[in-house]
C-alpha cells in the first residue's frame, strides 16, 4: 500500500486486552499498516504518552481506572492536533456519548480483525478530511449509534433519507427501514444543518435525497407542498411556516 503507517496507542486496564489489539494490528499490517507507539493502562498513562510520542488514533477502552475513556476523549479533543478516537469495549451503553465526542468508530469486544480494519479506514478518510478543512472547521459523525435489541448499530449518516421527531425518539428513515435514534432533532439540526434541511418543525429531510416538490390538497381546500424522496414513495410535507425557507434552499 502507498498509505503511511497510521501511529497507534492502545489504552486498555486489562493486558490480555491490550496484547489482543496489538496482535490484531499484526494481523491487519497487510490492509492497515500501522506503528505501535506505545500501550497505556488508564487515560492517564495514555494522555501521557500521547504528549511524549504522539500519535494518528488511540484505540481506548472506556472503563478504566483513574481516567476512564470517555474524560481521556474530552481531554484528547482539547489538544492542539487531537488524534482520532476509536472506543473498543465490552459495554455498548455509552455509544452515543462516544459519537457526541466525534469519536471515529465504536467496537465492541471480541474485536474481529476485519472490523478494526474498517475502524482504521475511517480514521484514514477522517485524517486525509482533518488536513484539507479550514483552521477551525469541525467534522460531523459519519454514522448515527443506534441501539436495538442488545446490539449497536452503525448507520451511515449518507443512508438517511429523514429525521422526524416522535415522542422522545427521532425516526431515522433509509429506503429500506426506520431506525430509532435517542438524540434530540434541534441537536442533529445544529450538527447536520449542512446535510439536513428543516421542512417542519419534527422533520428534518437529507437535501441530497430530494428529488423535488408538488403542490397538493387544492380540491380540500388544505394547499401545501410535499417533499418528494429519492427511492421512496412516501412524501413529507412542508409547514407553511417553513415553505419559505425551504424553496429558497432548493432555489426554487
Amino acid at each position: 500500500m502507498s498509505e503511511c503507517p497510521l501511529r497507534v496507542i492502545v489504552a486498555d486496564d486489562e493486558a490480555p486486552a491490550r496484547s489482543r489489539l496489538r496482535d490484531l494490528l499484526g494481523d491487519i499490517e497487510a490492509v492497515q499498516p500501522t506503528v505501535l507507539v506505545g500501550m497505556a493502562a488508564s487515560g492517564v498513562e495514555a494522555l501521557r504518552l500521547l504528549e511524549a510520542e504522539g500519535a494518528d488514533v488511540v484505540l481506548a477502552d472506556i472503563r478504566m481506572p483513574a481516567m476512564d475513556g470517555v474524560e481521556f476523549a474530552r481531554r484528547v479533543a482539547a489538544l492542539p492536533s487531537p488524534p482520532e478516537v476509536v472506543f473498543v469495549t465490552a459495554f455498548d451503553g455509552y455509544a452515543v456519548e462516544a459519537f457526541e465526542l466525534t469519536a471515529v468508530d465504536y467496537l465492541l469486544k471480541p474485536v474481529r480483525a476485519e472490523r478494526l480494519a474498517a475502524a482504521l479506514a475511517k480514521v484514514r478518510a477522517r485524517r486525509r478530511i482533518v488536513v484539507a478543512a479550514p483552521a477551525g472547521a469541525t467534522i460531523a459523525r459519519q454514522h448515527f449509534a443506534v441501539n436495538e435489541r442488545n446490539r449497536l448499530l452503525l448507520l451511515p449518516v449518507a443512508d438517511v433519507l429523514y429525521l422526524r421527531a416522535e415522542l422522545k425518539y427521532v425516526t431515522a428513515r433509509t429506503a429500506e427501514r426506520d431506525y430509532l435514534l435517542d438524540e434530540s432533532l434541534v441537536r442533529l439540526e445544529d450538527e447536520f444543518g449542512d446535510a439536513f434541511l428543516r421542512i417542519h418543525r419534527n422533520c428534518l429531510v437529507a437535501r441530497a435525497a430530494v428529488t423535488g416538490v408538488e403542490r397538493v390538497g387544492e380540491e380540500e381546500g388544505d394547499a401545501h407542498w410535499e417533499i418528494l424522496l429519492k427511492g421512496c414513495a412516501e412524501r413529507l410535507p412542508v409547514s407553511r411556516r417553513q415553505w419559505p425557507t425551504v424553496k429558497q434552499a432548493l432555489g426554487l
